[in-house]
């Protein structure tokens, strides 16, 4: 898996390619952290998952513990470009409940601007 990370203002972009699973959910996880530690400004997390191809549960886990830490920020965590076979995962794992889903990075920009 591989995670492209814009910085856009006070908003964090973050595109994956690949698949989030149990074997790569700890490189996203330490990808973002350390954005995060070193850009205290940083409110919002945009998670574009257009080019995602599988995810499983650890990708539950570790989008739900971002979605903590940017709620901690006052920010928001949005998604976009969700396919049909990763959105079933996140609604069962429930955090369609909590995440807003946009269908493009553009939409979800202006959503928070």
């Amino acid at each position: 898996m591989q995670v492209q990370l814009i910085r856009r203002k006070k908003n964090l972009i973050a595109r994956f390619k690949g698949e989030l699973d149990h074997h790569t959910s700890a490189v996203f996880r330490q990808t973002v952290d350390k954005e995060l530690e070193k850009n205290d400004h940083v409110q919002n997390l945009i998670l574009n998952m257009t080019n995602l191809t599988f995810m499983d549960s650890s990708g539950i886990g570790v989008i739900l513990g971002r979605y903590k830490q940017i709620k901690a920020r006052g920010g928001k965590v949005i998604i976009c470009g969700l396919k049909t076979h990763n959105k079933k995962i996140l609604e069962m794992g429930g955090l369609l409940k909590i995440i807003p889903v946009y269908s493009d990075e553009s939409k979800a920009i202006a959503n928070l601007d």
